[in-house]
């Protein structure tokens, strides 16, 4: 999927391997768990600075992509 890449990243050593944004510390679950409750992106990043919108906006792209291909 996309571990390990300009995006997410995922190290045994980082967050016990938890995927992560990219060089962060932030676990892309928590954005989820932010949408999920009705937060906007612009909360998530005022949450978590280290975390920049071209992060969030690829995520997001990527994860839709992927969902349309499993279901296409």
């Amino acid at each position: 999927m996309f571990n390990n890449t300009p995006i997410i990243s995922a190290s045994p050593e980082i967050m016990g391997g938890t995927p992560v944004f990219a060089g962060t510390r932030v676990p892309v679950q928590t954005l989820l768990d932010y949408l999920k409750a009705g937060e906007t992106i612009d909360d998530f990043l005022e949450g978590f600075p280290t975390v920049n919108k071209e992060q969030v906006v690829a995520f997001l792209e990527e994860a839709g992509k992927q969902l349309v291909s499993m279901v296409a």
